[in-house]
This record gives C-alpha cells, structure tokens and sequence, in this order.
C-alpha cells in the first residue's frame, strides 16, 4: 500500500529538519550518531529491578539524563510575550507523567530547538503544526508499581495521576501543550512498527495540506519485571548475561535473542517550500511510506518476508525511487533467529540485481530493541546516513548465519563505511504482522 502519493505527482512534498534522542548510546541526537558511527555498545546489567531470578538479566537503558535540567537555550514557543520553555520538566512535574514521557518529550524538545523553528514563531501559525508520536506499551513501569501500591495500600493510595502516567497519547499531548503545537495530535500504537507508522503517517498529513509541521517519532520505557520477564518466557531474548555488550548480534550465526532497549527518537518533519522560505537546514526529504500486513502470525515475520517486501516496495514507489537509487537498507535486525532471515530475504527480492552495491546494518546491534522507538531510531540511522556519507555499523557480526549470507547483502559488519548515500530505506515490523517502510533521499 503507498501511503504518499508519488513524488512526481502534484503533492506536498516533506522533509526532515529537525532531530532528537535519548537512547542507551547518547542522551541527545548528536550523542547518539556519534556513538552508533563508533559502534559503541550501550547494553549493560539491568539496573532498574533485580533481574537475578530471570534468564535475561541485560538491556539498553538510558543513562544519566536529567529530564529536569536546563534546556540548552530558552525557547519561545508562545512568542516574545509567552512564557519562556528553559526545561522540559520541572521536578514537581516528574511525578505526573510515565517515564516513556519524561524520555519522548526531551527527544521532541531538542527535535524542535535543532529545527530552527523557534526563531520563525511569529510567522507561524500554531494551528498548522501538529504531533504524532507513538508509544507500543505505553507506562508499563508505572501500571505495575501503582498495582503494588494498591495491594499495599488499598484504594486511596492511587495517585490521581495514574492515568496520565500511563495513557499513550499523552506523551503527544504534553509535547503539544510544550511547543504550542495546535494541529493534529495523535499516538500509534503498532507495536514494534510503531513510530515507523507514526513518521508516515505524520507526513501523509503534511503532504494532505493538512499541517505545515509534524513532530514525530516514538519512545518507549518497558524494562520491567512483567516485560523482560514476559520475553523471556517467550524465549525471545538474549540470555548472554556474562557479555551484554556483545548480546545483540543481528545476521550473527551465534545470535539467540533480542536485547531489550528503552529510548526516544523525534524528528521535525516539514513541508518543503514552508522549510526553504525559512531557511532551515534540512537533513533529508522524506520521499515515500509504506505500510502492509502479512496476515500470517502473531509474532513472526511471513516466509520470505512476504509482507516486508510489499512495504518495503511501496515505500520506493510512492518515493518515485528504483532500487537502484537507494545506497543503503536501515533494517529492523533484532537479532532473533528467525526475523534477521527472513527480513534478509525481503531485502534481496527488493533490490534484485542493486542488491551488490547496497549496504545494510541494524543498529539494534548496539542498542537493542526500543520496540515503540525503534522505527525511529532506524529512520535516524539512515537519515543521518545520507546527511553525513556514513553507514553505521552492525557490530558483533563476526561469523555471518549462511541462511542471511545466502541473500548476497553486505550487513556492513562492525565498522562503519564511509560512501556516498544517495538514498536510503528504513525498516520496521511489528507483532500483529504489522509492517513500515520508510523512503527518505538527498536533496
């Protein structure tokens, strides 16, 4: 299904001009590029409970950010005459929201500084500035603490913000009332495809007419004792405990489980001519956007990743671009047993006979797996990609499985390459066999 019409078409076209993150490799955007072009690991113990009774006791944590401090310069959202935004939240407000919140809203929040925006605010129109962003569990951490509290404490010990702390589409609405973004508003919740779909989907609306600019992205915060311990009953994570930074091994022959990761990624999507008039600087266009479904299993990919093929083309059609046009797959690489073959396999049937200079990595090899946040944490990899000429790597690919060898793709093992990226696809798929691709290319 192609979401955005072609770009040869008479449609708005969107590009990206503004980025943001906190992930377990960096607590901004630049942060995080710098340590995923270094193929840092960020995958440590779990330090948020005691994980010692589970078989899986590693995940990708966010470390060491203050979602009280400062913001790096005071912002004006509401112009000269507003209050000024000099941080995201002040400690009386932390209690009031999840913390998949507390990490979406500092992602957005430097999302919006990077993008220049707040200088132009007296030229804009609020009402054409929306949000979409997505969250695949919403606040886990907070559901099962404030059960305990109720079972300790009985009825009046609930916290009136309960609700808050957990409703998904919170995370957009504080972000909304942050920024004085008085457009579209709206969370996704597909899963592991979630913030893939939210980024499409945010620039179908721009590309309707219906907004100017969209903040969009995901987060996601489920390293809990009900989560972990449920994909570990699963058996679908990585139990290699005594090395967590060699844990996450996408394509790997050796690979036995996905690593957990928590996080945010934001991005600031705008309409072409709006960005130019102002003189932003911009990343990448985002050209096309597809979304499929395989219709085949709750938890696992379709053979020959039938559906991520469909996505994957409908993301390049809908983009105007060939196979050949696209320098590098950023792909949703889990590093489970089954997913990374048959995602492999997607690939090769896409890209065909361009499959030999094409290059694909799956970060989550550093980071693990941000489930709600990954689709855009992918789309960050390869927009960041194309802006700066550089793949990252997949680390701890050191014996390459024969059934992922057996597509002919270059997983871009360990080290990044440096090389021109015209173009780029970013991957993401979801239990539910739900599927997003994103197209984005150089201008």
């Amino acid at each position: 299904m192609s979401v955005i019409p072609s770009v040869h078409s008479s449609r708005r076209r969107v590009v990206v001009t503004g980025l943001g993150a906190v992930t377990p490799v960096g607590n901004s955007a630049g942060e995080t590029w710098a340590a995923l072009a270094a193929g840092k690991s960020g995958i440590g113990p779990i330090s948020r409970f005691d994980a010692s009774g589970c078989s899986a006791q590693i995940a990708g944590e966010v470390r060491g950010l203050e979602p009280t401090g400062a913001v790096a310069s005071p912002l004006a959202p509401r112009g000269a005459d507003g209050p000024p935004l000099t941080q995201v939240f002040t400690p009386k407000d932390m209690k009031k929201f999840g913390r998949f919140t507390h990490l979406g809203a500092v992602a957005a929040v430097e999302a919006y500084a990077d993008s220049g925006l707040d200088a132009a605010r007296a030229e804009l129109s609020p009402e054409r500035m929306g949000v979409n962003l997505g969250v695949g569990l919403g606040g886990l951490p907070e559901m099962e603490a404030m059960h305990d509290t109720w079972q300790a404490g009985g009825f009046r010990k609930i916290s009136p913000f309960f609700i808050i702390q957990i409703a998904p589409n919170l995370l957009a609405g504080q972000v909304s009332l942050l920024l004085d973004f008085r457009g579209p508003n709206m969370s996704v919740a597909s899963a592991c495809a979630t913030s893939g779909h939210s980024l499409g989907e945010a620039a179908a609306a721009i590309a309707r007419g219906e907004a100017e600019v969209m903040i969009a992205g995901g987060a996601e915060s489920t390293i809990t004792p009900l989560a972990v311990g449920a994909f570990a009953q699963m058996r679908a994570l990585s139990t290699r405990n005594d090395a967590p930074a060699i844990a996450s091994r996408p394509y790997d022959a050796d690979r036995d489980g996905f690593v957990l990761g928590e996080g945010a990624v934001v991005f600031v999507l705008e309409e072409y001519e709006h960005a130019r008039r102002r003189g932003a600087r911009i990343y990448a266009e985002l050209r096309g956007y597809g979304a499929s479904a395989d219709a085949y299993h709750l938890t696992s990919l379709a053979p020959g990743g039938e559906g991520s093929v469909r996505s994957m083309r409908a993301a390049l059609e809908s983009g105007g671009l060939a196979p050949s046009d696209v320098d590098y797959v950023s792909a949703h690489a889990t590093s489970t047993p089954g997913g990374d073959g048959e995602e492999a396999a997607a690939i090769a049937a896409v890209f065909g006979e361009a499959k030999s200079k094409l290059n694909v990595s799956g970060v989550k090899s550093m980071t693990g797996h941000l489930l709600g946040g990954a689709g855009a944490l992918g789309a960050f990899a390869a927009v960041k990609a194309i802006a700066e000429g550089l793949v990252p790597p997949t680390i701890n690919l050191d014996n390459v499985d024969p059934d992922c060898a057996a597509s002919g793709l270059d997983f871009t093992p360990n080290v990044a390459v440096k090389r021109e990226v015209r173009a780029a696809l970013s991957n993401c798929f979801g239990f539910g066999g739900t599927n997003a691709s994103l197209s984005f290319a150089r201008l």
